[in-house]
């Protein structure tokens, strides 16, 4: 074999290595699709953030009136038709500083493009952040600049400000207290709750 013909094998061998290498793990898509969430997502750690394996729908094949269990410990809500378990969220509470309240509660509201009133960013007059993740309560809106909620996706209010909705899932309690969820059974959960839809939180 002559020096040219090995070195073109040589290269054609380390081509298909690193194409291989850049490839997604099998059965998985790469980066670049799965879910996206409200808040943003860096890019790292995206098994965590990207893929759930666990959460889970069968509600439409059970029939009754809704309620839902959301369990602090577990990082997960439960809900359920007519007694019986319908589906199963992975979910991100509130965080040391910001802790979900536990209790008895129901659904007072539900909008499907609803925005917050307290935690999101100033912008200047081009739209430009200028600060994020400001706190409206705490955070004075600087001069020539406006306020724009965080985006909470199917959001189901049943405490005071808390409420269930779709949003960033980090793998820990993270929220303002806020229940997150990703956004496919978020949207499971709010179309099949309605106002008034009993919702338990228990550590």
């Amino acid at each position: 074999m002559s020096v040219l013909s090995l070195f073109v094998r040589c290269v054609f061998v380390a081509t298909i290595f690193l194409l291989g290498a850049c490839a997604a793990p099998s059965g998985r898509p790469s980066s670049g699709g799965g879910t996206t969430y409200a808040h943003g997502i860096s890019g790292v750690d995206t098994e965590r953030k990207h893929y759930d394996n666990e959460s889970f729908f069968i509600g439409d094949k059970i029939s009754g009136s809704p309620s839902i269990k959301i369990v602090l410990s577990e990082q997960r809500a439960y809900l359920y038709k007519g007694g019986k378990l319908a589906g199963m969220a992975l979910i991100s509470t509130g965080s040391e500083g910001h802790p979900t309240t536990t209790g008895s509660f129901h659904i007072t509201q539900k909008e499907e493009d609803h925005k917050s009133s307290q935690y999101g960013n100033y912008k200047d007059a081009n739209d430009r952040i200028i600060q994020s993740d400001v706190d409206t309560e705490k955070d004075h809106c600087p001069p020539g600049a406006h306020y724009e909620g965080a985006n909470m996706p199917y959001f189901m209010r049943f405490n005071g400000g808390t409420g269930m909705h779709e949003g960033f899932m980090p793998g820990y309690p993270d929220s303002h207290g806020c229940i997150r969820m990703p956004g496919w059974i978020a949207k499971e959960f709010y179309n099949t709750v309605e106002v008034g839809t009993p919702v338990t939180v228990v550590n």
